[in-house]
This record gives structure tokens, C-alpha cells and sequence, in this order.
């Protein structure tokens, strides 16, 4: 089967327009990283590349596309909106898409009180083994074709404070998935591990405190070995370390719309093992009468 792994798509609102009470004091704050530090800027085609994302996925013959968080700036609910339009057809089904939240979609306590993320991408979310579903339907199981399984587990917490954005997967959803790799419908399938935080930097070295995955030593013990591969984002690098003997195939889809480094994983796997892995950029959009001459 073929995937597409993307993350950190961060689709943008117009935050200059918008009224300070309505976006808070934690955006207040934001808003220097988002003006002054360039990141406005640097995401302001984030939507259009997400389409282009999503029709390429269509033109590389891709059965499942998964996306391992932050799907917007800072969870407003016009970006969620703007984010699931992007990605259509693939969001429609759960047997074509895996779509996790990463800390920017749970950017603030009123956007997981009101559950922002699951009013656009929701419908993803039931699980193909639903009784170990232990936290807000996490982890949750796609079983593919004969030989595969992806598993999307929720990392993302609301920060104390911005700038605070480490990840925590948690016991109950830790437990619940060393039990999913001993279930009898995994067994013998390449399983592919969704989670927004990074297990380790591209250099192999841990995040720092206030930026990794807290537990990121007891997800990959669970994982040990070339059937497994960790999918994540959160860290803007695209890198891959490859499978040992005791550790899975890690693969950082860094941010797949950021100017400059637009990109994305296809990844390929036959016989319960991953197979292949490319690193690939999005294809320009054809103008409209040159699309039409084809």
C-alpha cells in the first residue's frame, strides 16, 4: 500500500483583522511569532500547498493520507474549516485518511472545550478495534488491506503557557497501544504509528523540556524493529532514521507547507513491512487553460 505522510500544514487566518478579545491573551502572545518572527509570512500560501498536497496524492496512486498535526496556526475555528476543505475528498473517509491534532490545534482551553478539531475532522476518528479507544477516541486503528494497520495516538495538551509545547501521549493510551501490538488483528501487519510530537530531533538527540515528547523512550520500546515506523511533526525537519533491530523507522514529515520547504512522504510497504520511502515536494498547480489543453 501507498501513504502520504504530511504535518505542520498550519493554515493561517488573518489575524490582523481579527478583534483582541476574540483571539485571547495566549494569541496576543502569539502574535509577535507570528508577525515579527515571520511566520505569517512564511505560511501565507500554506492552504493553496495543502490542496496541491492533496491532489498530488491522487496522482501518485496514494491509498491512505495521514497528517500528524497542526493543521492550523493557532486553532481558530475558520482555520479547521479552511484545513478540511484543503484536504477534501481524502477527509471524507476513514479508510482514506489518518488526521491527529498537534499543539497548535489544541492552542487554547476554549478550543478543546469546544472540540474544534473533532467538529472538522471527527468523522476520522472511529476505530477499527473501538475497546481500547481510552482518551477522546485515541489511539485509533485503521486496519489496510491484508497486511496493515495505522494507528494514530494524541500527543497534543494545551500549553500552561505558549512556548510550552512539549507532548505527552500518557499512560492510558500507552497502555491500550502495547495491547493493540499484542491483538491478534495486528498480527503480521506493518504498522505505522501517528503522533504530532517528535521522539527525537533529527540529529537522534532528545528535544528539549519545553519542546519534545515527554514519553518518547516508552513509545518506542513498544515498537521494536523494521514493522514498525513512528510518523510525526511538530519538529520543522523532514528527516528519517532508519529501523534497528530494537528501535522502529522514525520519519519527520517536517512542515509541509512552509515557503521554502514544502514536502511530504510517500511511503510504500508490501508483506507487513515498510518498503520504500521517498521525499518529495508538491507539484505546482497547472493554470487553468493550460489544465483545460491536456
Amino acid at each position: 500500500m501507498r501513504y502520504l505522510h504530511c504535518s505542520d500544514v498550519h493554515v493561517t487566518d488573518n489575524y490582523a483583522g481579527r478583534q483582541l478579545l476574540r483571539l485571547g491573551w495566549r494569541r496576543w502572545i502569539a502574535m509577535a511569532e507570528l508577525q515579527l518572527g515571520g511566520r505569517a509570512r512564511r505560511f501565507a500560501q500554506a492552504e493553496e500547498t495543502l490542496r496541491r498536497i492533496a491532489r498530488d496524492a491522487g496522482g501518485l496512486g496514494v491509498d491512505h493520507v495521514i497528517v500528524s498535526g497542526d493543521l492550523t496556526a493557532y486553532s481558530m475555528p475558520e482555520e479547521f474549516t479552511r484545513a478540511r476543505a484543503a484536504l477534501a475528498p481524502w477527509v471524507e473517509s476513514p479508510a482514506r485518511a489518518t488526521v491527529i491534532p498537534g499543539n497548535h490545534d489544541r492552542y487554547t482551553p476554549g478550543a478543546l472545550a469546544s472540540r474544534r478539531f473533532e467538529r472538522s475532522f471527527g468523522q476520522l476518528m472511529s476505530s477499527d478495534i473501538p475497546e481500547l479507544a481510552v482518551e477522546d477516541g485515541f489511539p485509533v486503528v485503521r486496519l489496510l488491506g491484508q497486511y496493515d494497520a495505522v494507528v494514530g495516538l494524541c500527543s497534543a495538551r494545551v500549553p500552561r503557557f505558549p512556548g510550552m509545547s512539549f507532548g505527552v501521549i500518557g499512560q492510558a493510551q500507552l497502555q491500550a497501544l502495547k495491547h493493540l501490538l499484542a491483538h491478534p488483528r495486528l498480527a503480521g501487519r506493518a504498522v505505522l504509528v501517528a503522533v504530532h510530537h517528535a521522539p527525537f530531533k533529527a540529529n537522534g538527540q532528545p528535544d528539549r523540556p519545553s519542546h519534545g515528547l515527554v514519553d518518547a523512550e516508552e513509545l518506542l520500546a513498544l515498537l521494536p524493529g523494521p514493522r514498525f515506523a513512528v510518523l510525526h511533526g511538530h519538529i520543522h525537519h523532514r528527516f528519517h532514521h532508519p529501523a534497528t533491530a530494537g528501535r522502529p523507522h522514525i520519519f519527520g514529515a517536517g512542515s509541509s507547507t512552509e515557503a521554502g520547504d514544502e514536502g511530504y512522504w510517500v511511503l510504500e510497504t508490501a508483506a507487513g513491512q515498510l518498503s520504500s520511502a521517498r521525499a518529495l515536494r508538491p507539484q505546482p498547480l497547472m493554470p487553468a487553460a493550460v489544465a483545460g489543453t491536456a
